[in-house]
């Protein structure tokens, strides 16, 4: 399975510049945040195939425009032909925001998660926007990563972690790849790379998972519902009414 992972920067050759021939072959798509929705819109509908994510710490626009048709994974497991995905996004707190959090909060993340996890009897790919501590992040507290991430990689049993948050722009040995002591494969994804798994390691699993990926489903559709409504209010309160602009909410509405 080849897996394009995105991050941080919308690329030119994904964008405005993008071949379908470059990415021949990509079978899933994963985003580690702070990336427009718009470009995430784009990319599940030219490659076709879908795209899993989690938020950025600069993703707070998410709560108003979550990216249509993709699927977001924070705070759970979802498992796509065989693997088994856990979502963590955002970075250390370090001013007001949706999306940073202490050391003790993501922790409590982890611990939470790893309840879902254990259900699907482990983890493959732990998706996540800021890196493990220790393991490509930085010094200043903004790019520092989580200890945290570290005790879920060595009881979660993960193949692989796939995150971003640390440019290559900023100047320091960037690496792309490097490897975790318990034997993880840790993915830096800003901008993008390709990467592959070997599928016949990844059996189908059973109804936990399934049931997982209902939940997950079932939650974005709530995500979606509540923006469109909210979006629709705000239309309604803010639009001088006409007899052109009361037709074109009734159609606006119609269409929901």
């Amino acid at each position: 399975m080849k897996i394009l992972a995105i991050a941080d920067t919308e690329e030119r050759c994904l964008w405005e510049c993008f071949r379908k021939e470059r990415f021949e072959g990509v079978d899933l798509i994963l985003s580690a945040g702070d990336l427009d929705p718009d470009y995430l819109e784009f990319l599940v509908t030219v490659i076709n195939k879908p795209l899993i994510y989690v938020r950025g710490n600069h993703d707070d626009r998410y709560a108003r425009h979550a990216p249509g048709g993709c699927i977001c994974v924070e705070d759970s497991v979802y498992t796509y032909r065989g693997i088994r995905i856990a979502g963590l996004g955002g970075s250390m707190r370090y001013r007001d925001g949706a999306n940073m959090y202490t050391e003790r909060e993501m922790s409590k993340r982890m611990r939470k998660l790893s309840r879902k996890v254990r259900m699907v009897g482990g983890c493959d790919i732990l998706l996540t926007h800021a890196p493990a501590a220790g393991m490509g992040d930085l010094d200043d507290l903004p790019h520092r990563g989580f200890e945290c991430f570290n005790t879920a990689l060595e009881s979660w049993g993960a193949d692989y972690m796939v995150h971003g948050h640390v440019h290559q722009s900023y100047g320091y040995d960037f690496q792309r790849e490097r490897q975790h002591m318990c034997g993880t494969t840790i993915i830096n994804a800003c901008g993008y790379t390709q990467f592959e798994l070997d599928q016949t390691r990844y059996p189908i699993r059973g109804w936990q998972a399934a049931w997982l990926n209902s939940q997950t489903m079932r939650r974005e559709l709530k995500r979606h519902d509540a923006i469109e409504s909210s979006t629709a209010r705000t239309l309604r309160s803010s639009v001088v009414t006409t007899p052109v602009t009361t037709l074109i909410i009734a159609i606006f509405l119609m269409r929901r």
